[in-house]
């Protein structure tokens, strides 16, 4: 059975430069890329760009609806309020009471 065998400085150098002469062939030997392939990329990638712009842009004016309709909603509950009379102490010491008796009443 034979032992294996440390490769040499030698060795190791004329493997690698061999190796280096197999990857640049393999590259000289692929085809050019065909302008019309690249003119069919560069096309799907703007319109893949395009959509992607017209889907942030349709986010965001959706953001801002909703951000204008909790405003208005906001406005409109504090118009409500100020609208509505503000009971006096009295008053509201006798729907204290009556809320008070009513719940007696159910006992």
């Amino acid at each position: 059975m034979a032992m294996y065998k440390d490769p040499g400085f030698q060795e190791r150098t004329a493997l690698a430069k061999a190796a280096k002469l197999k990857a640049l062939q393999q590259l000289k030997a692929k085809p050019p890329v065909d302008p019309v392939v690249l003119a069919e990329r560069a096309a799907a990638a703007a319109a893949k760009e395009a959509a992607a712009a017209a889907a942030r842009a349709e986010k965001i004016a959706a953001r801002e609806a909703d951000k204008a309709a909790k405003k208005a909603e906001a406005e409109a509950k504090a118009a409500f309020e100020a609208a509505q009379p503000a009971l006096t102490a009295a008053e509201q010491k006798a729907a204290r009471d009556a809320r008070y008796a009513a719940r007696k009443n159910r006992k």
